[in-house]
């Protein structure tokens, strides 16, 4: 295991980001399929690398950061990112996001990948509650939310201003003592 790998699932590898990244994160992030559902216009690669800078000071949840970041790679490819990281409001909780290309998916390498987060999340051991906030339009990460065993707490009702028009928001979280169990 290379020392920037945080966690192997069966058909995954989660590790930190690299520098050497930059080209697959703007390709995943520029794709309008995903961009749509992202707080930031589409990447650019100047953008790209603002956004790569930040997401390499990303290596723990115990750091001064507060968050990980992490690359999701399918046999040494970049096919996504998932994040952690420390609300402002309670330290104990943890906030998830995920994207994923969408070429890879429905395959169940995003459920593979965020429930992976979650356990990494919950070994943490104040870490009480995980919480996924969304556009409420993402009904693909909807799904994946509730697929990996967190419960929908809330549809706000447009409640953000996003790319020119009010958007509805889904939250959704998770217990530590409703974590996934390791399999």
């Amino acid at each position: 295991m290379n020392t920037d790998t945080f966690a192997l699932t069966p058909r995954l590898t989660l590790r930190l980001h690299r520098e050497s990244d930059l080209d697959r994160l703007v390709a995943i992030h520029s794709h309008p399929g995903v961009a749509r559902y992202l707080l930031e216009d589409p990447w650019t690669q100047e953008a790209g690398k603002a956004q790569l800078e930040r997401r390499l000071r990303r290596s723990g949840l115990a750091d001064p950061a507060g968050a990980l970041a992490l690359v999701i790679e399918r046999e040494g490819s970049l096919i996504g990112t998932v994040s952690l990281w420390r609300t402002e409001q309670e330290p104990r909780t943890v906030e998830v996001g995920w994207t994923l290309d969408p070429e890879h998916g429905g395959k169940g390498y995003a459920s593979e990948a965020v429930t992976t987060s979650l356990r990494i999340a919950f070994e943490h051991q104040d870490v009480h509650r995980v919480l996924a906030q969304m556009d409420a339009r993402n009904t693909a990460s909807a799904r994946l939310a509730t697929r990996v065993g967190m419960r929908q707490e809330a549809h706000h009702r447009q409640d953000y201003w996003s790319k020119g028009e009010w958007t509805d928001s889904l939250i959704f979280a998770m217990l530590a003592d409703e974590r996934p169990s390791q399999s």
